[in-house]
């Protein structure tokens, strides 16, 4: 499900951001390459489509595959072959991308920054997710903020 992945620019700034406890905003787009936090600017980024790189910059800053996030933001591999050639998502599909990234960034202040961690988190099944990764719970909203809903108790020291 993971492939290998290095530390990047894009790491160093979100790491940079969690460990200095400024996690305000869209902090979790620079797993995307973005560097947009305010939400209205983010959201007309969103709605023109983000561009096939925001993809590329995911898949090797979280070290999944792209197959794990084409199931995760829910798009065929054809339909990301097409995506990658014409070099940009549709807006939902961007949105979808955003989500992933918000669960992703989330879970990753719960580890610290720690990527790997995070990642090894959200693929293992979660007993106060009835059994399920998160990963796969995270495909629709309602189970992104499930996950979110978890990684918040956890980070306070509530029993999931």
């Amino acid at each position: 499900m993971f492939g290998a992945g290095a530390a990047t620019a894009d790491l160093g700034e979100i790491q940079g951001r969690i460990r200095a406890g400024r996690t305000e905003g869209h902090f979790y787009v620079a797993l995307l390459g973005l560097r947009i936090y305010e939400p209205l600017a983010l959201d007309r980024l969103v709605r023109k489509g983000l561009g096939y790189s925001t993809f590329t910059r995911f898949q090797r800053n979280t070290a999944l595959t792209a197959g794990a996030i084409g199931q995760l933001i829910q798009i065929p591999t054809r339909t990301l072959t097409r995506r990658k050639a014409e070099g940009k998502f549709a807006p939902e599909e961007s949105d979808r991308l955003v989500r992933a990234a918000r669960v992703f960034g989330r879970t990753m202040e719960l580890f610290e920054g720690d990527v790997a961690e995070a990642r090894r988190w959200l693929g293992a099944p979660q007993p106060a997710l009835g059994g399920r990764a998160p990963l796969e719970l995270a495909r629709t909203e309602v189970g992104a903020g499930e996950v979110e809903s978890l990684v918040g108790r956890l980070e306070h020291g509530i029993p999931s």
